[in-house]
């Protein structure tokens, strides 16, 4: 049964939007808005092939006294708190090192080990995406608000953009012997929950330096702090205020909520509900003519891994559309 976007934005819990399939939805381009489940299944792309080549990875570690940018807090302790951050990152064979490399960061990085990785092997095998570097790196640690990942991806801002192109793929180039491309075109940012905020966070402040986004649970709610006047609502103010009133910008986004999300049955004035808020980014994006696919997962829950293993393949090859360096070019 088709329902409108409209009657899923009146009550917190509604359930969803659209059409009842398809179990790929980013592959569609016909429509935006899918619902999937209560089932799941993995997608085949999720499979160790034969005959296709796997990346290599690297991994090292960030710590707070080597950063001029976040310098490290911790909930309930006063002054600055040190840190340390896991930082993994994938080369494919294929990348031409000859050539600035295209790439992806993954907030919460390392939580996707299990899965990233193997998509992109496929997906390039198979010149559904370009060959490209994932950096998967992990946040100082902690959560929500007081927290250092709190900092770092709640706040409203483009520091954290900043963080990741002043200090990280600074040292990854050097320590890898790469050099990254400049073109927004061949940028992607991703990221669940927090680290999706802040994935969207990074273009929709940098867009010189970002343009493709994707999004699982994303928290566009309040988890700010501390407290910004500019934006006193945190990442609910995307929905409520930024995308509405300001010209569209070149972002390109693919995100998802879950029924059974964070905060499902708060209502509207707690703005913490996050499926009420990705409804509302899908209704904001839409209306400003962005280029964005919204999927609601029925039967499931923040960040559900089972909705990750069977969308990301297709999620990744929708966001990768329009680039030259798809399909082999």
């Amino acid at each position: 049964m088709k329902r409108s976007l409209a009657c899923c934005l009146v009550l917190a819990a509604s359930p969803a939007l659209l059409n009842a399939e398809p179990a790929s939805p980013a592959k569609t381009t016909d429509n935006v808005e899918f619902s999937i489940g209560p089932d799941y299944a993995d997608a085949p792309e999720l499979a160790v092939k034969e005959g296709v080549p796997k990346g290599e990875i690297r991994e090292f570690t960030m710590k707070s006294e080597d950063s001029k940018i976040y310098k490290g807090i911790a909930k309930n302790q006063p002054g600055t708190v040190p840190y340390e951050r896991k930082v993994a990152v994938y080369i494919p064979e294929q990348l031409n090192r000859r050539k600035p490399a295209p790439f992806i960061i993954a907030q919460d990085g390392l939580g996707y080990m299990g899965v990233l990785p193997k998509v992109l092997d496929n997906l390039i095998h198979e010149k559904r995406v370009p060959a490209m570097v994932a950096i998967m790196i992990n946040s100082g640690g902690g959560d929500s608000k007081g927290s250092q990942r709190g900092l770092e991806y709640d706040t409203v801002s483009g520091q954290y953009a900043e963080f990741i192109e002043k200090e990280v793929l600074p040292q990854i180039e050097k320590d890898s012997k790469l050099k990254f491309t400049k073109d927004p075109e061949a940028r992607a940012t991703m990221g669940g929950s927090s680290g999706g905020a802040a994935a969207f966070t990074m273009a929709w402040f940098h867009p010189e330096w970002y343009h493709r986004v994707l999004t699982y649970s994303g928290t566009y709610v309040d988890q700010q702090s501390p407290v910004d006047p500019k934006s006193p609502h945190g990442a609910w103010e995307y929905h409520e205020n930024f995308i509405p009133k300001e010209k569209p910008k070149l972002i390109r986004i693919w995100l998802q909520v879950s029924e059974n999300d964070n905060g499902s049955k708060k209502d509207e004035a707690s703005l913490h509900n996050w499926v009420m808020a990705n409804q509302r980014m899908a209704a904001a994006l839409k209306a400003k003519g962005y280029q964005y696919r919204y999927v609601f997962s029925e039967g499931a829950g923040h960040t559900d891994g089972r909705v990750t293993k069977q969308t990301l393949a297709g999620a990744l090859e929708w966001l990768w559309e329009g680039y030259p360096g798809k399909a082999g070019k």
